[in-house]
């Protein structure tokens, strides 16, 4: 009896080492087959190197594009900075040049009430010498004033004061001034103040009523 117990436990210790053996061949075969399968995937030094060179090339285009959009970028930069200077620099004496005009207005006006003095030459000459000279200083600057008077009303450049009936001018041609018109450098500076001719009363139906003032008023 203890014999044959003896036997059993030889055979299962020795089924025990045969399962253990197979278990170790086993693993030494993934690890092989493991190891086989990293070289396989692993490149050459050539290959290596041709990959990397690639990636290179790539990195450089996508640098000189931006390189490229950046420039371009400045350059419209550039741009935008040196019109903005020229327009600062063409329409710096705005404002100055706005307080100067009312002075040209009251010498005009005392131009023409001089004019209709019998005692008055000697002023005349005068506020005529120094109305020119501001004129021409002006000038300098490219200001410029403009004739309005027999010209149609037109409200980018005129501001209506007033209407009268005449039938001596076309509807809506400037009458007289009140105040000239300047330009600073092709730009409006000033509109000018005007008087606008419309049609006489009778020419009018009596259901009609004249066009108001103000629709000729730009401010």
């Amino acid at each position: 009896m203890i014999k044959k117990e003896t036997n059993t436990s030889k055979k299962g210790i020795e089924v025990k080492v045969a399962n253990e053996l197979r278990q170790d061949e086993q693993e030494e075969l993934l690890e092989r087959e493991e190891d086989e399968a990293r070289k396989s995937l692993k490149k050459s030094p050539e290959e290596e190197l041709k990959a990397l060179l690639a990636a290179k090339e790539a990195e450089s285009a996508e640098n000189y594009d931006r390189l490229l959009r950046t420039q371009a970028e400045f350059e419209n930069y550039k741009k935008r900075i040196e019109r903005e200077k020229a327009d600062t620099i063409k329409f710096c004496n705005e404002e100055i040049i706005k307080e100067l005009l009312p002075v040209i207005d009251n010498l005009e006006m005392a131009l023409e009430h001089s004019e209709k003095s019998d005692n008055s030459k000697s002023l005349i000459e005068g506020i005529e010498m120094v109305l020119s000279q501001f004129l021409k200083s002006l000038e300098k600057f490219g200001v410029s004033c403009f004739s309005s008077i027999g010209e149609l009303f037109d409200p980018n450049c005129h501001e209506a004061m007033s209407q009268i009936e005449s039938d001596k001018h076309d509807e809506n041609t400037v009458v007289s001034e009140f105040q000239k018109g300047y330009y600073l450098n092709d730009r409006l500076l000033r509109p000018a103040k005007v008087m606008v001719a419309k049609l006489p009363s009778k020419s009018n139906p009596e259901n009609e009523h004249p066009a108001d003032t103000d629709l000729y008023n730009t401010n």
